[in-house]
This record gives structure tokens, C-alpha cells and sequence, in this order.
């Protein structure tokens, strides 16, 4: 029976060291992230598929047209805007995720300088870290709180925008 008993006890070990062996294996990438334009007035935003994970958009708000990204697989996030030396005005990439939480985002192959903004599930913006340098991988940037949509635009895009914490940026249709 004491035997028995040490089985059961080295098995039970057995599963746990394989099933940590398992995260430290696969772990969920940290993410850079982007969210779509939009204004502290209403606009409209069309988004059509364009491959798999992403799609494109086009958002009017009082500005100008912006065009965004919106990237929906953990690939095409974890990818980002990394290995783009240019990133044109009235652009962002939208992450989408399922489940609001705190991502980290990272500038790994980034060439550019970003804004990183973060928002609520309404579009309202919670936080801003403009400016973000190309260079300041490793460091990781998060949310006030937990969140499902994060967009990253061009250094200074917000600022140019108006836009701050409490605007409240258009999704596109079916974003929610």
C-alpha cells in the first residue's frame, strides 16, 4: 500500500513538472499592439478582410481619414508594426484580442518610434505612451487595466489627432 502510495505521488509530480515544462516551452508571445482612428466627434469606419488575422480599414473622424490594420491572430500581433522603417500619417494597426487583460507590448524589430494606445471596450481612450522609441526593447509597456483593443500609430499621432485620455475612438463595425 506504501508503494502505492509513492506512485501516485511521483505521477502527480511527473504531471506537474510536464505541464510547466509546457508554458515555459510555449509561452504567450508579449504583444506590440495597434487600434483603430477616431475622434472625440462620431466617424464611420468600413473594415474589409484583407488576409488572415488582418484587415483594413478606413476610419473619417474631423481630421483626416485614417486607414488602420486590425490584427486579430497571435502571430500578426506578436509581428506588430516590427520591421517597418516608415509608418505613414492616418495609419494604425489594431490589435483585437478575445478576452480583455493586460498585454504587454514590446518593441522587438521595431525601426520606427510609435504611439501606444490603449482602450476600453467603448473605444474610450484609458492611456497614451506616445513617443515610445524604436529602441527601448526589452522594456515592456501595459495598460492602466485590462483591455482588448490596443492601436499603434506613427510617433505623435495622437498628440497631432487631439486626441487624449477620455476620447473616445470609432471602432469599425463588427469590432465588438
Amino acid at each position: 500500500m506504501n508503494l502505492k502510495r509513492h506512485h501516485i505521488f511521483y505521477a502527480l509530480i511527473a504531471f506537474v513538472l510536464i505541464f510547466g515544462l509546457f508554458f515555459v516551452l510555449f509561452p504567450l508571445p508579449p504583444h506590440t499592439a495597434a487600434v483603430p482612428a477616431a475622434s472625440s466627434t462620431p466617424s464611420l469606419a468600413v473594415a474589409t478582410t484583407t488576409a488572415a488575422g488582418s484587415a483594413s480599414a478606413t476610419s473619417t473622424d474631423s481630421i483626416q481619414p485614417m486607414r488602420f490594420e486590425v490584427v486579430t491572430t497571435p502571430d500578426a500581433q506578436e509581428r506588430g508594426l516590427g520591421g517597418r522603417a516608415n509608418i505613414p500619417e492616418n495609419y494604425g494597426m489594431l490589435f483585437v484580442f478575445p478576452l480583455a487583460a493586460s498585454y504587454g507590448f514590446w518593441m522587438k524589430d521595431m525601426l520606427a518610434p510609435i504611439d501606444m494606445i490603449w482602450l476600453d471596450t467603448d473605444g474610450t481612450i484609458l492611456k497614451i505612451d506616445a513617443d515610445v522609441p524604436a529602441d527601448s526593447y526589452p522594456a515592456i509597456y501595459y495598460p492602466p487595466k485590462p483591455v482588448k483593443y490596443v492601436l499603434e500609430t506613427r510617433a505623435n499621432e495622437a498628440a497631432r489627432r487631439g486626441w487624449g485620455i477620455g476620447t473616445k475612438v470609432q471602432l469599425p463595425n463588427g469590432i465588438f
